[in-house]
This record gives structure tokens, sequence and C-alpha cells, in this order.
């Protein structure tokens, strides 16, 4: 299978008009060299998952759609399904793991989707969904692996080059790919020049190994779930995602749980944008991790979502560790984890 086109990128932003907002750039003040955020916790849902999911969803025939959708999620792609099936007037079920925050599954149940709860790991979010598939012909939108899926998000990818032609480094959250895959391959597209990072959690650093193995490397749902990133808790990233980062992304790098805070609080203080810990990470890296990022003179950090419970960003704001645990986002901090074995979350 070809790796997703500028075309098709293009064609998913044609159908996205008037759907997904058009986030600008928000410099962030004092950094050097220049750092520009690209804020999609401002979309509808809080997060770039809206893209992926209505372009997928738009993209279905009709008769197909009326049938009804289901997606498997950890939360932001579970809430993105749910707007964009309502929008199009789809039946949509959601499968969500049973520690989802639920700051994130509240939107979903208000939309009018269907939830269904499951163990916290791929194996069972999967096992779900291809029984609820199997049982009523639903149409899955997968959370990362999908062609349909990679186009939207690369729409950001779009909107980057368009808005900031002389950017020469692009740092991206990592999960299951499928933001990264949109965006590297909208950049190699129209700014060949410049470089594309991948950032996820060390405690969830399974496409970190992966890139560097050239083959995909899962780790464990125990190890993945003591991140704070809960968006983030992928024990193995996408079959096709892995596929676009070996061709277009330079590098993965990883942060620690107290960089993830400090770049919720930084963010939130200098940018005055609210990140979840999952949506922070780029930043972090490019606040705090330079050394492990190339030389650039304009950098891009996407700024993935903002959909965090009050409670647990008043606890990072104030620098308190309570309300940090089970599917808020607990987890130990500053340690790599090393895992390996198990199947995927997103």
């Amino acid at each position: 299978m070809s790796l997703v086109s500028v075309d098709e990128i293009r064609a998913a932003a044609a159908r996205l008009a008037g759907v997904a907002v058009r986030t600008p750039l928000v410099p962030v003040p004092g950094a050097d060299p220049r750092l520009l955020v690209k804020p999609e916790s401002l979309q509808p849902t809080g997060s770039f998952k809206l893209r992926g999911a209505y372009a997928a969803i738009s993209a279905l025939p009709v008769h197909v759609r009326a049938r009804g959708v289901v997606a498997h999620s950890s939360g932001n792609h579970a809430q993105a399904v749910a707007y964009a099936a309502a929008l199009l007037g789809v039946p949509a079920t959601v499968v969500v793991p049973d520690n989802a925050p639920p700051v994130k599954l509240g939107p979903v149940a208000r939309l009018g989707a269907r939830i269904v709860t499951t163990r916290p790991s791929l194996a069972a979010r999967v096992a779900a969904t291809e029984e609820l598939v199997r049982r009523h012909g639903y149409s899955l939108i997968p959370p990362f692996d999908d062609r349909a899926v990679i186009a939207g998000q690369g729409t950001i990818g779009l909107e980057i080059a368009a808005d900031c032609p002389d950017a020469d480094l692009v740092v991206v959250p990592v999960g299951g790919g499928g933001l990264i895959s949109g965006i590297s391959a909208a950049s190699r597209a129209l700014c060949p020049g410049a470089r594309v990072i991948g950032v996820e959690p060390e405690l969830a650093a399974d496409a970190r190994d992966s890139f560097r193995s050239g083959q995909r490397v899962a780790w464990s749902a125990e190890d993945t779930q003591r991140t704070i990133a809960d968006a983030l808790r992928v024990e193995q990233i996408g079959s096709l995602p892995l596929r676009h980062i070996l061709s277009h992304v330079d590098d993965i790098v990883t942060v620690t749980e107290d960089e993830i805070r400090e770049a919720v609080r930084r963010i939130a203080a200098q940018a005055h944008l609210v990140a979840e810990p999952g949506g922070a990470v780029a930043v972090a890296a490019c606040l705090l991790r330079e050394h492990d990022l190339p030389a650039a003179r304009t950098r891009v950090a996407v700024l993935s979502g903002g959909n965090i419970d009050p409670a647990l960003l008043a606890g990072i704001l104030t620098g308190r560790r309570a309300g940090q645990a089970g599917g808020a986002g607990g987890g130990s901090s500053g340690t790599r984890g090393e895992g390996a074995g198990g199947p995927a979350p997103a």
C-alpha cells in the first residue's frame, strides 16, 4: 500500500472546510529560537482527532454511513467520532477503556453516541470493536491506522506549510502515529527542508523503539499506563503509521513526566493555552529537551489536545500531585520504562 499523498490530504481539507477550526500559530514569548505552537486544543472537540474522524466518516458512501460507525479510543478519538457522526447524522458507538478520563467521555454521551467500556488495553478494545462490527455491520473508524484518518490529520501540515513556510523544525506528539504520519506527509511535499521530530513520554516509548529498530515494537499495557499522558498510552504504533515514520520522520525523542507537567504549566502561563499532558509533549521537548532536537531558526510544536480534568490541571499548575491517579492520568515521574510484548491504545 502506498503512503498517503498530499493530494489525499488536500481532498480531506476540502471535506473539513467549515468543520475543523483552522488553528493559528501562537508564539511562545521569550523562546529562543523562535517557537510557534499550533493549538489543536481549540478544535470543537478539544483535540486534533476531529480532523481524522470527520475526514474518514465523510468519505464513506451514504448507504454505508447509514448502518452506523464504531471506533475504539482512549478518549479524544471517541469524542471526535461522536461529534463528526452527529454532524453527519450517523449512528455512532465508541469502545473505550474503563479508566478513560470522564472529561473526555462526558461530551461523547451528550453527543448521543453509545459507549461500550472494556479493559485498558488495545487488544481488549480491538476485540470489542470487531465483535460490534460483526454483529451490527458498523463501519470501523480507526484511531490512527487508516489512510483517510491520516489524511485528515495531515491537514495540520497543510496549514503549517501555508502559515509558516520558513519553519525548519516541526515537532509532533506521537501516540498511535496517525498525527505525525499526516503532518510529515504534508511537510515532505510542501516544505521538504523542514525536519519532522516525534515526541512521546519516556514511560510509553514504543514509537521511539519502533523507529530505531525499523519494525513495530510493543510495550505492555501495564508499562504505558504509568504515564500521566493518557492520550499517549499507546502500546504499539500502527503499521501504516510506521511506514510513514520510517519514510518521512527524522527522529523520535522522549520527555519525562516532570517535563510534561512543566510544559503544561508553561503553556498556560506563557502561551495562555490549556494543554492536556499528552498534548503538551512536543512543547515540552522544545522548551526542556532542546539538546535532543536539531538546530532550527523557527520551530513549530503541535499542541495536540486540551481535554484535561480541571482538578488535574489545577494540581499541575500549583505543583500538587493529588488527583493524578487512574483515568485522570496517574503515573510515576522521571523514570524510563522498559517494556516489550503485548499489543497496542489511542
